[in-house]
C-alpha cells in the first residue's frame, strides 16, 4: 500500500519532481561558481515553468520565461569571463545600480500584479511581488553581484508560505533548502571576492617601486 501511494505520487509529480532536483543541483553549482550551473538552472527553468502554469501561479509562469532569457545571458556572460579571466569572478555592485535595480522591482511587481489580476491569477500581488524581485536576483546572479544572495534569502522566505498556501509541499521544501544554499552562496562569493581583493592587494604591492 505505502509503495503504490508513493508511486502514484511520483508519477503524478515527476515534473516538480525533477524540476526540484534540478534546481538544487543548479543552485549549488551556482554557489560554487561552476560555468555548469547553466544548462542545469535552464532544465530547473523550463520543469517550473510546466508546473506553475498547472497551478494557475501565472505569474511565475511568465517569470520562468524571463529566467530562461536571463539563464541564458547569465551562462554567455559567465562564459565569456571564464575565456577571459580564466574564472567566475565576483564582481562588486555599485549603490546607483542597486537602487535602480530595487526600484525596477517595486515598479515590475505593480505592472505583474495588474496583469495577474487580470489573469484571475492566485495571490496576485505576493506572487508579482516576488516574481518581479526574483527577476532582479536572476539579473544579479547573471551579473556575479553578491548581493544577488541577500535578495534571494529574503524572496525564497515569502516564497515558502506561498507554496505550502498552494499546496505545493515538495516545492515548499526545495524552497527552503534553496534559503539555505542562498546562504551558503553568500559565503562562498563573500570568501571569493576577498581573496580576490587580497590577491590584487599583493599584486599591486609587489608592482610598487622601491623607494
Amino acid at each position: 500500500m505505502i509503495l503504490s501511494a508513493i508511486a502514484h505520487y511520483l508519477v503524478a509529480n515527476w515534473v516538480e519532481l525533477a524540476g526540484f532536483v534540478t534546481t538544487a543541483v543548479g543552485i549549488w553549482l551556482t554557489t560554487k561558481r561552476l560555468l555548469i550551473c547553466w544548462p542545469v538552472v535552464l532544465a530547473a527553468d523550463v520543469l517550473y515553468l510546466v508546473v506553475f502554469f498547472r497551478a494557475r501561479l501565472y505569474s511565475d509562469t511568465l517569470l520562468q520565461i524571463f529566467f530562461i532569457a536571463f539563464t541564458l545571458y547569465g551562462w554567455w556572460h559567465w562564459w565569456r569571463g571564464v575565456r577571459d579571466e580564466g574564472e567566475v569572478r565576483v564582481v562588486p555592485l555599485a549603490l546607483p545600480s542597486l537602487l535602480l535595480a530595487l526600484l525596477a522591482g517595486v515598479i515590475g511587481s505593480f505592472v505583474l500584479g495588474a496583469l495577474a489580476k487580470q489573469l484571475h491569477a492566485a495571490l496576485p500581488c505576493l506572487d508579482s511581488a516576488l516574481a518581479s524581485f526574483s527577476l532582479v536576483g536572476s539579473w544579479w546572479q547573471a551579473r556575479k553581484h553578491i548581493a544577488n544572495w541577500w535578495l534571494w534569502i529574503v524572496v525564497n522566505l515569502f516564497y515558502i508560505g506561498e507554496y505550502i498556501y498552494k499546496d505545493l509541499w515538495l516545492t515548499a521544501v526545495l524552497y527552503a533548502g534553496l534559503v539555505v544554499l542562498a546562504i551558503l552562496g553568500l559565503r562562498e562569493w563573500q570568501r571569493a571576492a576577498r581573496a580576490a581583493q587580497t590577491a590584487a592587494c599583493t599584486t599591486l604591492s609587489s608592482g610598487s617601486p622601491a623607494i
